[in-house]
């Protein structure tokens, strides 16, 4: 049953006299509105929700992944080359500028190749974003969804509203959506 928070508060409130909230009180409390009140929603679990959900997740966790290469990237370009990289810099342009570099010393040339398996391994994480993107554009479309002919709502955007939200119908109003 899809229990609303107020109402299990309220119940918390009356069974135990004060507001305290604890696991077991909570789960108390939300059977007890789930077994007396009327007209609540039976939750259905949709499988492209909880699809979108996970593909979108995936999608987050890649994106810090590329975030966490490209800052070791750095770090390492600055030592090798002069100035360092470019603030958004993608695996091809990281390529071309470690070809430039061709260091003497022990300690360079193991910098040069940890940033070598570094840019191999941004290359790979743009190749799976890539592919969740499209999986995502696809999936939203597939639901009928016309949030991406928004501006600034992408297939990530979409899918995370989507799958967080589930059925729309179970707001009752515009309001009691946007609280």
């Amino acid at each position: 049953m899809d229990v609303p928070a107020k109402l299990s508060a309220r119940a918390r409130v009356f069974a135990t006299g004060q507001g305290r909230k604890t696991d077991p009180v909570d789960a108390r409390s939300v059977a007890v509105v789930a077994l007396r009140a009327e007209g609540l929603r039976q939750v259905v679990t949709d499988d492209t929700t909880v699809a979108l959900r996970l593909l979108v997740d995936r999608r987050d966790q890649l994106g810090r992944a590329r975030t966490d290469v490209v800052c070791r990237l750095h770090q390492l370009l600055l030592e090798l080359v002069p100035g360092g990289a470019k603030k958004d810099l993608s695996a091809q342009q990281a390529r071309a500028l470690l070809g430039t570099v061709r260091p003497r010393d022990v300690v360079g040339k193991t910098r040069r190749r940890l940033a070598a398996e570094l840019i191999g391994e941004l290359a790979v994480i743009d190749k799976k974003t890539k592919t969740a993107k499209q999986e995502l554009t696809n999936l939203v479309n597939d639901t009928g969804s016309r949030l991406m002919n928004l501006t600034g709502i992408g297939p990530s955007g979409a899918a995370r509203l989507i799958g967080d939200i589930a059925d729309i119908a179970r707001f009752t109003s515009r309001a009691h959506f946007a609280s």
